[in-house]
């Protein structure tokens, strides 16, 4: 009885997995879009901040971690190469991690490393299921999500 329910309600639920692929792509963007602003508007300031957080070569780092975020923006709204540019995404969040958050503890209150960890599970997500029915990726390589 119970497993008929299970499988029931995982079968009615399975339409909703590229609503929410969709969704959590769209947040995710969206919380990427303000960094990748604030860096750009002012990059100068902010290679002087990398360098101050000991990061090799600021300035072209700066670059790199804005246009990532800024890249990571564009495709994940289109779900275009999302399990693409979900690798150099996780890779920003684990450096923020390190150089900002982690001496912070973990909660999202004390700048702590909360949402960057939640942001790389999501994009974990996108790199292990793809961008969903939802998505250019969809259309042009018939991502079975």
């Amino acid at each position: 009885m119970w497993k008929f329910f299970y499988i029931e309600i995982a079968r009615l639920f399975k339409y909703l997995q590229s609503l929410a692929l969709l969704l959590a792509r769209l947040t995710v963007a969206y919380g990427f879009y303000n960094p990748a602003m604030m860096k750009f508007s002012d990059i100068s300031a902010t290679a002087k901040w990398f360098g101050s957080m000991g990061i090799p070569l600021p300035t072209l780092n700066a670059y790199m971690a804005a246009t990532t975020e800024m890249l990571g923006v564009i495709l994940l709204t289109l779900g275009l190469f999302t399990r693409i540019i979900s690798v150099p995404l996780i890779i920003v969040m684990i450096v923020a991690i390190i150089t900002v958050h982690l001496g912070n503890g973990f909660s999202a209150g004390d700048n702590g490393f909360e949402i960057p960890l939640y942001y790389m599970l999501f994009l974990l997500i996108f790199l292990s299921h793809g961008a969903g029915k939802f998505s250019i990726d969809h259309l042009l390589f018939k991502d079975d999500k």
